[in-house]
């Protein structure tokens, strides 16, 4: 899509926001991961699998891995709206988080340093006929 073009509206939705006119948000996380440690966040997020699932207005979720040149990884969610994210923060995410490994102690984290970044859905798109 260029500037100036007309957004394609998804089949049975609306090209920009909820139902109420609302706008969906995303959060990405930015992990920096020491190439000794990809392996053991990887599980540890497949581990958690579905636990992000049933959580009131989640809407997406992907672990992006790098493929070259960088030891980022991106962890992609999107909400309904920002109260959503933030219900799941201070709840199962925190449950979560706090958690003890084998032995009783907490797990080292797998990534040294860590960003979120916050976005709106201003405009999306999906295949045509789907």
């Amino acid at each position: 899509m260029f500037p100036g073009e007309e957004a394609e509206v998804p089949s049975g939705g609306a090209a920009v926001g909820g139902q109420d006119g609302t706008m969906s948000v995303v959060k990405i996380n930015v992990l920096t991961v020491p190439p000794e440690q990809r392996e053991t966040l990887e599980k540890r997020f497949a581990s958690r699998a579905h636990a992000v699932e049933n959580s009131d207005g989640f809407e997406w979720f992907e672990l992006l891995r790098p493929v070259e040149g960088t030891d980022t990884y991106l962890v992609y969610t999107r909400w309904r709206d920002e109260e959503s994210f933030r219900a799941w923060m201070e709840g199962p995410m925190k449950a979560a988080h706090h958690g003890t490994a084998e032995g009783g102690e907490r797990p080292r984290p797998a990534a040294t340093d860590a960003t979120l970044w916050s976005f709106e859905v201003v405009q999306q798109a999906g295949p045509k006929g789907a």
